[in-house]
């Protein structure tokens, strides 16, 4: 007789950036296993692909490439919740004393905070509107790896244009060839380009403040921003 196959509990969230609602299981030792490896690589684009590896293991039939950072980010949450408690306990270099800081967050306290001035409608004229999506995991990785090159930031900024809408006219830019895309792009207008840049840099982002007060008495912020928070 086998061992047996140990059945894991499924869980609901939603998705920040849909608010769609998809179904997950807590990490297992194997995907434990994975996480304690991409934290001590101290490799953040390596984290990314391990905390990827984790997510997609635990998510039931969901197409994690086409998730944005964020929600990454926040479905990892959710899974530590429910795979050890709320409570992480992690230590920090104070900036001004050198010493280290035991801090202690609880994971019900960290929200995807949204900037009132973000918008996902760009104004192209007075009579298209163009609907932008997020970047997924894949581009962001892609980002990194040519973090200044300003043509590939141009290039994720158009894969991003996501329809074209006038009126109860939808153009799906999918449908659209390499090349039409890029000469619709090369005629926006610099305000359009500004409004679209302004989506990306007001993009909701998982941040939360963790407060401490030192040897020195000061009381200081540990600001907690995405994965690269967990993985320094």
């Amino acid at each position: 007789m086998g061992l047996p196959k140990i059945t894991q509990p499924l869980y609901s969230l939603t998705l920040p950036s849909s608010g769609k609602e998809i179904l997950y299981r807590p990490f297992t030792v194997r995907e434990e296993k994975i996480l304690l490896i991409a934290q001590e690589a101290k490799d953040i684009e390596q984290s990314i692909l391990s905390v990827k590896q984790v997510v997609n293991n635990c998510l039931q039939d969901q197409d994690i490439d086409t998730m944005s950072m964020f929600d990454l980010e926040y479905i990892l949450l959710l899974i530590r919740a429910k795979s050890v408690n709320n409570n992480v306990t992690f230590a920090i270099k104070d900036p001004d004393t050198s010493e280290e800081v035991k801090l202690e967050l609880n994971i019900d306290d960290v929200i995807v905070n949204r900037n009132p001035d973000h918008t996902t409608q760009i104004r192209v004229d007075d009579d298209y509107v163009i609907i932008m999506r997020y970047p997924t995991i894949n581009e962001y990785l892609l980002l990194m790896k040519d973090m200044n090159n300003p043509q590939t930031e141009f290039q994720i900024m158009i894969s991003c244009m996501d329809k074209l809408i006038k009126g109860d006219e939808v153009l799906n830019f999918r449908d659209f060839s390499e090349t039409e895309i890029n000469d619709f792009a090369d005629d926006l207008s610099s305000p359009a380009v500004k409004e679209i840049k302004n989506f990306f840099s007001t993009m909701p982002i998982l941040r939360h403040e963790v407060h401490y007060t030192n040897s020195a008495k000061t009381e200081k912020t540990f600001v907690i921003e995405g994965l690269k928070t967990f993985f320094s």
